[in-house]
């Protein structure tokens, strides 16, 4: 039992009422034997109260509370076949352990893992399961990153959830926070220099990653990371908001961490995957670390969701003022960032790098829903409570046909109208009054009225009712909208797999033509096609039907979200609201 406490002068270990001195080791380490597997333990600080470990691999308590202990190794796996698998060009699907399912569990989240097969999704992709205050929460404001939260069964239940994805040829990844900690429950200041006033985030003081005792910091997090993909066989980790990680190190936190995992990697014999959130539209972030980058797998690109849902929509509100025309869209199918050097109008300043030509277009995960796009909405609602069948249709053509990695949002695949805001369930009044007043005050004038038609009640994150919302009600998908929408996804998916041109993550073989307006103050009008080397996607955004010219070469439909028409060579007659894929006769 060890806990790295360096101002202290002397530290206990509490188990029950019981305490017991630990020896002082080297670097600010303190000592003590080992504890039966499912102890409950804390650390006392001279003399102070008891405080969970800030490696503690399990809180049934709260946060608050003891720590637990887990035999990680106890577990009797079945994967041993399981090859792994890069999540580079693999369909990802996000969920919500919360709100995937009634019981809000890991175990129950298992029963629906065929579903997802049937899809055709590669990756699930788990929303963070550290423990945070409260049972009802998105899981970004987690304290302890070695554990899983208790009110989704705790860490026994990940590696249930792991070994049954593995099992169904599914694999796993874990969305992390390693740029702050929740508001509550978070002690781990009181054992030594986690944080820094060096730098400052949205949170407040920086986790401490380049100040002194911030080796030790780097190797909390880091080994955190190392253990999801040692001991619970997890197979990639979505690294939340990197932006937020103030490193001036020599070596940057990212890419420390990165070779350490493809050492792991080699060890393990099977790949291991590393995708970044970040919005400061570098491709550093996928250089190799031996060019100077933080040799991620692969980073989220939100200008393509931004190009996509401006454009159907017609939404300029915010950071969507540069996106909805055409050629931006364009942009951001051929070139990834819409901003890539240029001026930003909702940042007020030139933003980006451009890709580097080359570049693989799977490197870069592409959404047309997910938790942030969805739930930072005042009213957390999907696109489907607004557009029309066909206009969904059309969304996830271009994301699923795009030359990116796509991942998909819980739900979005059948067209659900459950919403997801954001909830919170905070125990102390003072912290639940500042949420609800600070989620008020973020959306109060930012053009929400306009979007919605009327005056804006943003849900109370506190109420239960806020969080019973947002689960999926799957009795939808019984009903005939619902129903073709997912048989279209299916479509998709099934196209994606096995048209080469439609797999290929090739930008320099993608394009976007159109016959419509350049520019649109409302939702686009017109004719796109998608060109992916030799297949076309028509996508027809005008509520009438339109005529194509068709390239001169024998194209056959390959799906159709409605009828088409061939009156003659060269020309295909495409319904209003509706979606075409063509693809040669070689596919």
């Amino acid at each position: 039992m060890r806990v790295w406490a360096p101002r202290a002068a002397h530290v206990d270990l509490v188990v029950g009422e019981g305490r017991r001195p630990m020896t002082r080791a080297d670097e600010g380490w303190w000592a003590a034997d080992g504890l039966p597997d499912g102890t409950d333990y804390a650390f006392s600080l001279d003399g102070g109260p008891a405080r969970p470990d800030p490696r503690s691999p399990w809180q049934p308590h709260g946060v608050h509370g003891p720590s637990r202990t887990f035999d990680a190794r106890a577990f009797a796996w079945t994967d041993a076949g399981w090859a792994g698998l890069d999540v580079r060009g693999r369909v990802l699907y996000e969920l919500h352990v919360g709100t995937f399912t009634r019981e809000g569990t890991l175990d129950a989240a298992i029963a629906h893992l065929d579903d997802l097969v049937a899809l055709g999704v590669d990756v699930v992709e788990l929303m963070p399961l550290a423990p945070f205050d409260g049972d009802r929460g998105w899981g970004y404001d987690g304290v302890g990153p070695y554990a899983v939260h208790d009110a989704y069964g705790g860490p026994a239940a990940l590696q249930r959830f792991v070994d049954a994805a593995h099992a169904r040829g599914l694999a796993v990844c874990l969305d992390v926070v390693h740029n702050h900690l929740g508001p509550s429950g978070a002690y781990v200041g009181e054992f030594g220099p986690y944080w820094t006033d060096a730098h400052q985030t949205p949170w407040g003081a920086a986790i401490n990653l380049d100040q002194p005792g911030s080796s030790h910091v780097r190797r909390w997090l880091v080994d955190s990371a190392l253990r999801w993909l040692r001991d619970f066989h997890v197979d990639a980790l979505r690294l939340d908001a990197v932006h937020e990680l103030a490193d001036d190190s020599p070596v940057h936190l990212l890419a420390q961490l990165s070779d350490e995992v493809a050492a792991l990697s080699t060890e393990l014999g099977r790949p291991l995957s590393l995708v970044a959130e970040t919005d400061l539209n570098d491709p550093v972030s996928v250089a190799p670390t031996t060019d100077g980058g933080w040799g991620m797998t692969a980073q989220w690109a939100d200008d393509v969701h931004h190009a996509i849902h401006a454009l159907v929509t017609g939404e300029r509100h915010g950071y969507y003022v540069d996106f909805g025309a055409p050629a931006t869209l364009r942009h951001a199918l051929t070139r990834v960032f819409v901003h890539d050097g240029g001026r930003s109008t909702f940042r007020g300043r030139d933003w980006g790098r451009p890709v580097p030509p080359g570049t693989d277009g799977h490197r870069f995960v592409v959404c047309v829903q997910n938790h942030d796009q969805v739930g930072n909405r005042a009213l957390g609602d999907r696109p489907s409570e607004r557009l029309p069948a066909g206009a969904l249709a059309a969304q996830a053509a271009l994301l699923l046909l795009a030359p990116f990695t796509p991942l998909l949002f819980m739900g979005e695949e059948w067209g659900t109208r459950r919403r997801f805001p954001f909830f919170t369930s905070y125990a102390d009044p003072a912290l639940a009054d500042a949420v609800r007043t600070g989620r008020r005050a973020e959306f109060a004038g930012h053009g929400w009225e306009q979007v919605y038609g009327g005056d804006v009640t943003v849900p109370d994150p506190q109420d239960a009712a806020t969080h019973a919302s947002a689960v999926l009600d799957r009795d939808e998908r019984a009903q005939d909208e619902h129903a073709r929408l997912l048989d279209w996804y299916r479509q998709l998916v099934v196209l994606r797999r096995s048209v080469p041109d439609l797999a290929s993550g090739d930008l320099a073989s993608t394009d976007l033509t159109w016959d419509g307006p350049d520019e649109a103050a409302g939702p686009w009008q017109g004719v796109l096609v998608l060109h992916r080397g030799s297949a076309r996607v028509v996508v027809n955004l005008d509520p009438a039907e339109r005529t194509v010219t068709l390239p001169p070469v024998p194209l056959q439909v390959a799906a159709a979200w409605a009828p088409v028409r061939r009156p003659e060579p060269g020309t295909l007659v495409v319904p209003g609201l509706s979606v075409t894929v063509l693809v040669g006769p070689a596919d």
